[in-house]
């Protein structure tokens, strides 16, 4: 059996890492999956791939690449050949961005904190991940009241980079019950034919 091109480093409960290997199935890529644990991460290897030592890495061949929005960008710009995933057209485009920067910002720092800190705790206030997470979830709904999609009239993607830690979001003490057109909207993403849900957390809640 011929060894895949394409090598995915992460961990399964990663939103980060989820929205990199549900494109990769998407697009039908075959590839092989690393599960990276804690010695790996500060491995000499590992850190040959990526200095920050952060997951997801994804190495094509010569290339490793790392930052899970901009191996979603480098994933449509060389395999996608409709071009639908990354729209090129300048508004489209521009809309695109806008979400990959929401994914990486306010969900980031909304939802998925407030996940990280009911999972596996920490220092940084969950007061102020829960205010955000229900800023940026208030915003969504809005935005998603009369259309599908976060950034075109098809799925883009923008919806994979900020589906995971969205759908996961009760995870972190974040009710999705407030918010339809999102709960909508999700059941839309992993409708997407090859898509693969985000999985649930089965590790205890932190107290």
């Amino acid at each position: 059996m011929t060894t895949p091109a394409i090598t995915l480093y992460g961990t399964p409960l990663s939103g980060h890492v989820h929205r990199v290997e549900a494109f990769l199935n998407i697009l039908g890529l075959p590839f092989r999956y690393v599960d990276v644990n804690a010695e790996l991460q500060k491995s000499d290897g590992f850190l040959a791939l990526n200095p920050l030592g952060q997951i997801p890495v994804l190495v094509d061949g010569d290339l490793a690449l790392a930052d899970s929005t901009a191996i979603l960008v480098y994933l449509a710009s060389r395999y996608d050949g409709s071009g639908l995933w990354s729209p090129k057209a300048p508004e489209k485009a521009a809309q695109v961005q806008r979400w990959l920067s929401i994914a990486s910002a306010e969900l980031r720092f909304g939802p998925a904190r407030a996940r990280f800190l009911t999972l596996w705790g920490g220092t940084t206030s969950y007061a102020d991940a829960q205010v955000l997470a229900e800023r940026i979830l208030r915003f969504m709904d809005g935005h998603l009241a009369n259309r599908d999609w976060l950034a075109a009239e098809r799925p883009t993607i923008a919806d994979l980079a900020c589906y995971a830690y969205v759908a996961r979001a009760p995870e972190g003490g974040v009710p999705l019950d407030p918010y339809p057109a999102v709960r909508r909207w999700l059941e839309r993403v992993e409708a997407i034919p090859r898509c693969t849900p985000m999985p649930h957390s089965t590790l205890p809640i932190s107290s």
